[in-house]
């Protein structure tokens, strides 16, 4: 099997734009990334592959095979899942607190599809056994829209539900959720630009 990893570093992260700069967005995308592909090696998955618009933030790439494509995000993976004759988990780039032993815990399901949602009916991670059977739609309610591609393609479909593995980082309240919950090296960029304050309400981020 292999996975693969969409990501875009160009103005990333623009929900973080609050507490984060353009820079820092940036380099944070491309820390997040890293240990995306640590967990994936570290689950025991050696073809590893970056798909992307473009080889911005990519050039040193030694860890995966960085693959271009121009085209939107649906069907760029499509044309991936098209040729790849295995099975494929897709895994998206923000997810710091996904951790190998999810990993080996999704890619170890019975079933054809596995999909681990996200917030706001987001897919976060989508292991396809037989991707020439199945096509991705992302963006809206992904979710639901990847559990009816399932089930129309006839392909038998297991929910992975876990709060780490389904917590993506888009928003400023994410960063509350790695600092309590994350470590590596996500953790400690984030660790080393805010604290938590704990209050009556809920736990905030405060700008050292």
């Amino acid at each position: 099997m292999r996975a693969v990893i969409p990501y875009k570093k160009a103005g990333a992260k623009s929900r973080l734009s609050p507490v984060l700069s353009l820079g820092e967005r940036e380099e944070f995308v491309g820390i997040m990334l890293d240990q995306v592909i640590a967990s994936l090696e570290e689950a025991g998955i050696e073809k590893i592959d970056i798909l992307s618009t473009s080889g911005y933030g990519l050039e040193a790439m030694e860890k995966a095979r960085v693959l271009i494509d121009e085209n939107g995000l649906n069907e760029a993976l499509n044309l991936y899942l098209e040729q790849a004759g295995e099975p494929v988990l897709i895994a998206m780039a923000d997810l710091p607190l996904l951790s190998p032993k999810h990993i080996k815990e999704i890619i170890s399901t019975e079933k054809d599809v596995c999909i681990v949602p996200g917030k706001g009916g987001g897919t976060n991670a989508l292991f396809i056994r037989n991707p020439s059977l199945y096509q991705v739609k992302y963006y809206g309610s992904s979710f639901l829209t990847h559990c009816s591609i399932a089930t129309k393609a006839c392909q038998s479909l297991e929910i992975y539900d876990s709060f780490l593995a389904g917590t993506d980082i888009d928003e400023p309240e994410d960063l509350v959720e790695l600092l309590i919950h994350g470590n590596g090296p996500s953790k400690a960029y984030i660790d080393g630009k805010f604290r938590l304050e704990v209050s009556k309400g809920r736990v905030k981020l405060i700008p050292l």
